[in-house]
């Protein structure tokens, strides 16, 4: 994985980490949460992330 790549991949991580709690305490809906998950893999295409998009992982 390229330096470029990682960086990628924590950004995502970290704004959908974000996303995350805003949804938890109620500031955005499951729906704005997927519409900025979407945006996010937009932006920074990480490549270890798509492939748990969206799937819980429990």
């Amino acid at each position: 994985m390229s330096e470029a790549e990682f960086h990628a991949e924590k950004m995502y991580l970290l704004c959908l980490g974000t996303a995350k709690v805003m949804l938890k305490k109620g500031v955005i809906s499951e729906e704005e949460f997927t519409k900025i998950d979407t945006m996010l893999l937009e932006k920074y295409k990480p490549t270890l992330s798509t492939l748990l998009s969206g799937k819980p992982l429990i």
